[in-house]
């Protein structure tokens, strides 16, 4: 199996304490055994304790022509849970407009680490995963439903378009040494805007 990826950041500081981050993060991977990335959700996600959905969509099917031997989830995009989309690469952009308002309001740095390090966060994901050389060269399992009665079978367009998106607000904050993320996001795919998801996580990246 062979990988090769990147992963690109910037940041902006716009006034005193308030920053622009950014991050273009990508990957694929190839050779006889491929590595499958499941896209959706953030980092050390503790979906399980506030969710009503899933942390893993089931309802995206992972193409069985690939001889898939290793998985791994390609985040951060919010808005969805994990496994909005799939396949051996993956592309996905990060934007956060960072503002420790605390912090920009008082002018210096703190005693409290946690007010010291209180953020409120904008953000915006959008991203894909795919199998083939490209999202849309038609190779991704979930381009298609199959329905099987018997032995009938019908193929089906599934019309769901390889990109996706996601935008929210959150906070941050640094409690008793860890750094805990809260966000609450929507997801937009195929032009709708689905429910909101909340993330609470550990986390210091995007």
């Amino acid at each position: 199996m062979f990988v090769v990826g990147g992963d690109f950041r910037h940041y902006t500081k716009i006034s005193r304490e308030l920053i622009w981050a950014n991050r273009f993060a990508a990957s694929t991977s190839f050779g006889p055994t491929k590595l499958v990335y499941y896209l959706g959700g953030v980092d050390n996600w503790m979906g399980y304790l506030f969710n009503k959905y899933p942390m893993f969509n089931t309802s995206v099917p992972v193409s069985p022509k690939e001889n898939y031997g290793f998985q791994a989830i390609a985040t951060n995009l919010r808005g969805f849970t994990q496994n909005v989309r799939n396949g051996n690469s993956f592309a996905l952009i990060n934007s956060e407009l960072r503002w420790p308002f605390i912090r920009y309001f008082a002018g210096h740095p703190l005693k409290s680490n946690f007010l010291n390090s209180l953020q409120v966060v904008g953000f915006g994901d959008i991203g894909t995963a795919w199998a083939g050389p490209s999202p849309w060269a038609g190779e991704n399992a979930y381009d298609t439903k199959i329905y099987r009665n018997g032995p009938v079978s019908v193929t089906l367009d599934s019309n769901r378009k390889p990109i996706v998106a996601g935008f929210g607000a959150g906070l941050r904050a640094q409690l008793m040494g860890y750094f805990i993320r809260a966000d609450w996001a929507w997801g937009i795919e195929n032009n709708y805007i689905m429910p909101r998801i909340f993330y609470l996580s550990f986390s210091l990246d995007f």
